[in-house]
């Protein structure tokens, strides 16, 4: 009865908030950043695993769902593969996200429809950021977009949480047959991240990984295996690399192998979410699900630099006025000033104790010894150095607002 007094009274998204935090303390769950997508992984019946899920069983990750899947949160902890990603290097498992191959003359005209950006610039090899927005005002889905063969082929890459409803979203507005193949469940993915990844890829392909300019990518062989596709896409700031391939035979095992024998003299590390988490965090990139989703626009959300009004694009006139009307609350950057740490939903408010936005996400920045967060505030509180208050547990702890990446 105190269980359901307390949903009653706190809310469920609160309660799995406080959840996480208990988890977290026994070292069996790490994240807050994580509650809407742990919440939504739950609601799956069945839980998959990647073709590397042996893998890290093998080396003792603490392992969860998430987003449906199986995932390693962390293997020695998340500061230490932290640490190994801006100084040397680590391998994100991170093949359960979504991948759509768009063939056919019309593929560049769907895709400029249904997503923000201005798609037609990419040249072969190149690839861009951008999302999928709604037709109320919010977004669908945040993606990746690469070109494969300019107005031929493309392939989209999508949040695992997302790829059924992205499919059906971006099926409902193929309105002129392009050629649509979900690659997802036959598709690897490994991130090398890190400042010496680079150089380890490289030795493993014929590909000129060392010079490949950010987000750009290239087709060819590793390790002998055919089709594969790196890239220079990066979710944590600290350079390297991806490696698409087909989940065939044994090159799962090849590929993870290699790169460990490879990097071992850079003391590389299998890195799990967790560190994905703050890593992406101390850069200010959004997480669909926390900083992004389905009531948030591109342009509260920071993403004008992506939503590119030189064509029309789903809800684009709306967006087009709000843009010239501007927008009542605005995505920025906060660092604590007091000592505490903010935390996904904590409220934030003024001086007086009104309250003016929320936290979306946060944490200790093992990088920079600081509590860091994003969260929405109203538009008159989202000046560069602009005090405001976080919320926690019924204290004001002051914090300010910055620029992104954090420093």
């Amino acid at each position: 009865m105190y269980l359901i007094a307390l949903f009653i009274r706190l809310g469920f998204k609160r309660m799995i908030l406080i959840y996480a935090l208990l988890l977290e303390k026994m070292g069996r769950i790490f994240v807050i950043g994580f509650g809407y997508l742990w919440q939504k992984s739950q609601q799956m019946s069945e839980i998959l695993n990647t073709p590397f899920t042996h893998k890290h069983i093998a080396l003792g990750a603490k392992m969860a769902p998430f987003a449906g899947y199986n995932m390693p949160i962390s293997y020695t902890g998340i500061n230490d593969e932290h640490a190994a990603v801006r100084n040397a290097a680590g391998v994100f498992d991170v093949s359960h996200m979504g991948e759509f191959i768009l063939r056919g003359a019309d593929a560049l005209d769907l895709i400029q429809r249904v997503t923000t950006n201005d798609a037609s610039v990419l040249e072969n090899g190149k690839a861009q950021y951008s999302c999928l927005p709604n037709a109320t005002g919010g977004i669908v889905d945040d993606l990746l977009v690469y070109c494969v063969e300019k107005n031929k082929v493309y392939m989209l890459v999508v949040n695992a949480s997302n790829i059924e409803k992205d499919w059906n979203w971006i099926v409902q507005h193929n309105t002129k047959g392009v050629e649509m193949h979900n690659i997802s469940p036959k598709t690897a993915l490994l991130a090398v991240q890190g400042p010496k990844a680079a150089q380890i890829v490289q030795k493993l392909t014929s590909i000129d990984v060392l010079n490949m300019p950010y987000y750009s990518f290239a087709k060819g062989e590793l390790l002998g295996i055919d089709n594969v596709l790196i890239s220079a896409t990066g979710y944590t700031g600290a350079g390297g690399v991806e490696i698409y391939f087909e989940d065939l035979a044994d090159n799962a095992n090849k590929i993870w192998d290699a790169l460990f024998e490879a990097g071992a003299e850079f003391g590389i590390k299998p890195i799990g979410l967790g560190a994905r988490d703050t890593l992406r965090l101390e850069m200010g990139f959004c997480l669909y699900g926390n900083d992004i989703d389905d009531t948030t626009s591109p342009l509260e959300a920071g993403l004008g630099w992506i939503t590119k009004f030189t064509k029309p694009f789903t809800n684009s006139v709306a967006l087009a006025e709000q843009k010239a009307n501007g927008v009542n609350k605005k995505l920025v950057g906060f660092e604590m000033i007091d000592r505490g740490i903010p935390r996904h939903y904590y409220i934030i408010k003024d001086a007086s104790g009104n309250e003016i936005g929320s936290v979306t996400s946060g944490t200790q920045a093992p990088s920079l010894g600081k509590g860091i967060g994003i969260g929405y505030v109203q538009s008159t509180f989202a000046k560069i150095d602009t005090e405001i208050y976080i919320d926690i547990r019924n204290t004001l702890v002051k914090a300010k607002v910055v620029k992104f990446p954090f420093k």
